[in-house]
């Protein structure tokens, strides 16, 4: 072994993420370094702000004031042209007849077997302009493979947009000092296209978080970004403003899905409880991609589920302190492996461990008793309802 290996202190805590130039960078990267973030992940190929002083205190700050986030990782696919409606009903389940300009839609994007390849928010602007707000997948190239001789006249691109989201009970006031009364009248999942300082931008009441709150989807934004950055920021000061990353704690009480973690290419929407009619639509004859496979899964029946958990013992710690570094191993009472926690955290309000488990549909009964291997060994968990909190969304739509 070399000296500077021997001499090296090393550490299986928390390894360090490199910053480079071969990661990309949110338009607003460098103005959210400012409020001194420690944590970093990847999300679609960015650097994306995870934590900036404790997840705990960041969830505090969310549910009692008002929070400001770079989700300028949230990337956006422009689909324009005569047969853009069309192309868009090509990739989601749900009935795009029925998203009117102004309105905005939580979809799944599905592969030819019923598989969810991303989860992004779908803005209609027009007639024939969609945006789709990514989770973290390549839908640009999978968009770009369909249009590819499909004889439909139809752009494919991602734009120069980029999102921030304003969250919390507080950020109505926040949106008024920099909007006016008017921001009030957007309705729950509809969007506004305005100006900040004759900066074009549109608002979505939107978030992940199942809090109030909105998206502000600054247009030019690399050349914008970092104005209405500080004018949020400064218009948030009154309110006592936190800036703070994606609060997973908030989602997972809300049922709120993660992909990469809750779902994933292999996973179809009925076995994430999500094959409302509304959301897989098949009652309408529109085609799409998956429409087959969903169609035999319906019928069938999915063969798993994920299903909320309790589990008893330690904490399973914040999601995002480093703490769940892998799902955890779920097992029968007989000990027989049968699935995997793929979210957990200890919830502060309800000061119990909380999160999703996929399993067997055998295992799926609320009550079924579970062991599940956390980072402190193993721990008895029971299937219980989801979401854990607000199951009609009253308070987000409030």
């Amino acid at each position: 072994m070399s000296q500077v290996i021997e001499s090296l202190q090393h550490t299986h805590e928390a390894p360090e993420i490199l910053l480079y130039p071969r990661i990309r960078k949110s338009p607003f990267f460098y103005c959210s370094r400012r409020h001194g973030v420690r944590k970093y992940s990847v999300y679609n190929h960015h650097y994306h702000p995870r934590v900036y002083t404790d997840p705990v205190d960041e969830y505090w700050a969310l549910v009692q004031g008002v929070t400001l986030w770079d989700v300028g990782v949230e990337r956006q696919i422009e689909i324009s042209g005569p047969d853009a409606l069309a192309f868009t009903q090509q990739l989601v389940p749900r009935n795009m007849n029925k998203c009117k300009v102004g309105q905005c839609k939580y979809v799944f994007v599905t592969a030819e077997d019923g598989g969810i390849i991303n989860d992004p928010v779908l803005l209609r602007l027009r007639e024939d302009c969609f945006w789709l707000s990514l989770a973290d997948s390549d839908v640009l190239l999978w968009c770009k493979g369909i249009a590819l001789n499909s004889g439909m006249d139809v752009t494919i691109q991602e734009v120069d947009v980029a999102p921030v989201q304003v969250q919390g009970p507080k950020a109505k006031p926040v949106m008024i000092d920099l909007f006016g009364e008017e921001v009030l009248q957007i309705p729950y999942y509809h969007l506004m296209e305005t100006t900040l300082d004759g900066i074009p931008v549109v608002i979505s009441r939107t978030g992940y978080t199942g809090e109030i709150g909105y998206e502000i989807y600054v247009r030019d934004a690399t050349v914008n970004a970092e104005h209405v950055w500080n004018r949020v920021f400064e218009a948030g000061r009154p309110q006592g403003m936190q800036v703070i990353g994606p609060c997973h704690m908030r989602r997972i009480e809300g049922a709120i899905l993660a992909f990469g973690c809750d779902i994933w290419y292999d996973t179809n929407p009925f076995e994430v409880g999500m094959g409302y009619d509304w959301m897989v639509d098949l009652r309408h004859s529109e085609d799409f991609i998956g429409r087959a496979a969903l169609e035999k899964v319906k019928a069938e029946g999915p063969k798993r589920k994920l299903v909320g958990v309790e589990i008893d013992g330690p904490s399973v710690g914040c999601f995002t302190d480093g703490s769940m570094i892998d799902v955890f191993p779920v097992h029968s009472t007989r000990e027989e492996r049968i699935g995997q926690v793929t979210s957990a955290c200890r919830s502060p309000r309800l000061d119990k461990n909380i999160g999703y488990a996929m399993v067997p549909i055998d295992y799926t009964e609320l009550g079924t008793e579970l062991l599940i291997d956390t980072q402190s060994g193993r721990q008895h968990a029971v299937v219980v309802p989801k979401p854990f909190m607000d199951p009609s969304k009253d308070i987000p739509k409030g």
